[in-house]
C-alpha cells in the first residue's frame, strides 16, 4: 500500500473514530436489580443519567440491602454502555486495538 492510500485511510479512520466517539456520549444502558426494585440508566460518557428505586426496596431496617442493590445496578449499567461503546469503537476501527480508546 503507498503512503497516499496509507494517509487517506488513517483520515478516513479519525474521522469515523470522531464520529463513534460523539455517538457514544449519546447512547444509554438500563440496567436493574432487586428484582426490579432499582432502575438505573446509564450514558455512555460513563455517568448516571437516572436512578428510580421502588419505594417497597426502602427498609429503615435494612438500608444495606438496598444500597447493595443500588451498587449492583449501577454497576451492571456502567458495564453495559461500556460494552456498547466498545463495540462502537471496534466498528469504527475496523478491529484494530488503538490503545486509550475504551
Amino acid at each position: 500500500m503507498d503512503m497516499k492510500a496509507m494517509m487517506r485511510q488513517a483520515q478516513k479512520m479519525q474521522v469515523e473514530l470522531a464520529k463513534a466517539q460523539e455517538e457514544i456520549k449519546s447512547m444509554t444502558a438500563e440496567a436493574t436489580a432487586g428484582g426490579g426494585m432499582v432502575k438505573v440508566v446509564a450514558q455512555g460518557d460513563m455517568t448516571i443519567q437516572s436512578i428510580v428505586i421502588d419505594p417497597a426496596a426502602v427498609d429503615p431496617e435494612d438500608a444495606e440491602m438496598l444500597q447493595d442493590i443500588v451498587t449492583a445496578a449501577v454497576n451492571e449499567a456502567l458495564r453495559a454502555v461500556s460494552a456498547q461503546g466498545s463495540a462502537r469503537i471496534n466498528a469504527a476501527t475496523g478491529g484494530m486495538n488503538i490503545p486509550g480508546l475504551m
